[in-house]
């Protein structure tokens, strides 16, 4: 199932797909700019596994984590840093792969804020943190792109608003804005952590006729990923 490659785990066939990434804050619009290319292009869409994150044999970590960060926090986060790791290694048929989100902002941005806002405890941090080193060093993960959808937190709010996700509706615009700021800092500022791929920067703040056309006018050097 594995070979090595640079010293580092390879799942066989996977150094011949272009994987990009779509960053950016929650309801920033990343569903629907994955739904443009998957109906628009011949690349594999790949969500992220939100419906594991809400169903761990009958528990839903999701939302605990949001009614009790501190307790719960490490238990999501260990859990989705697994499963962005499966999306990452997932064996799929056409030559590019297009992801929502990585294991990079699972934990430069989530896992980072929660520490950060005082939510998560430091041996909880540390412990992640030395998963993810692991990770990252011994298996191969590439990146050819990061598209990040810049929104402002009080846009992603009043979107947050007006779509029916139960866990959402106890998020508030200073949790929006602390995630702005975390991606600002790695992705446009670079000043917080090392980037794995070049980064293509959308304005996201428009309504969705906009967006559409800024994906089209987009598209070739999103999909200029494929051929470095």
């Amino acid at each position: 199932m594995f070979s090595s490659f640079q010293g580092k785990l390879v799942q066989n066939g996977q150094k011949k797909k272009a994987v990009i990434c779509i960053e950016g804050n929650i309801a920033s619009g990343k569903t629907t700019c994955l739904e443009y290319f998957s109906k628009t292009t011949t690349l594999e869409v790949l969500a992220e596994p939100i419906s594991k994150w809400r169903n761990v044999h009958g528990h839903n970590p999701l939302a605990l984590m949001y009614q009790d960060p501190e307790r719960w926090g490490i238990t999501l986060q260990t859990y989705i840093q697994l499963t962005m790791l499966d999306r990452h290694l997932a064996s799929v048929s056409a030559p590019v792969m297009m992801m929502e989100r990585s294991i990079f902002s699972a934990k430069y941005i989530f896992v980072e804020n929660l520490y950060r806002s005082g939510k998560m405890p430091e041996v909880d941090y540390a412990v992640l943190s030395e998963w993810f080193h692991w990770i990252t060093t011994n298996i191969y993960l590439p990146v050819d792109l990061i598209v990040y959808l810049q929104t402002s937190p009080q846009t992603c709010h009043e979107r947050l608003k007006q779509r029916s996700r139960e866990e959402e509706k106890v998020i508030p615009l200073e949790y929006l804005e602390s995630i702005h700021q975390l991606y600002e800092d790695w992705l446009i500022k670079c000043t917080s952590f090392t980037l794995p791929a070049p980064v293509l920067v959308i304005p996201s703040d428009h309504d969705l006729q906009k967006m559409l056309h800024q994906y089209e006018e987009h598209r070739d050097k999103i999909l200029a990923a494929s051929h470095p």
